[in-house]
């Protein structure tokens, strides 16, 4: 289970044109049976592997493709 629902979340985020960052919460409803702590560590152990970055706005997390999306470009030239 835990691999097919590692791919559920890559192909979520890879079917998302023009968004790259979402909440946990986004997570969630790809998983309505599973409980949060289960997504949570789906969430960490694709951080591990490197497919998926966290992203913090200072206030709030959240996650992307490893990367992807603008904000990934300007925190690789500091």
């Amino acid at each position: 289970m835990s691999e097919d629902a590692k791919k559920q979340i890559i192909e979520f985020l890879e079917g998302k044109k023009g968004k790259t960052k979402f909440y946990f919460n986004d997570f969630t409803k790809i998983f309505p049976d599973m409980k949060a702590r289960e997504v949570k560590k789906l969430l960490t152990e694709l951080v591990k592997e490197q497919k998926i970055e966290y992203w913090s706005s200072g206030s709030t997390t959240m996650y992307g493709l490893a990367g992807a999306g603008k904000q990934h470009a300007t925190e690789e030239g500091e």
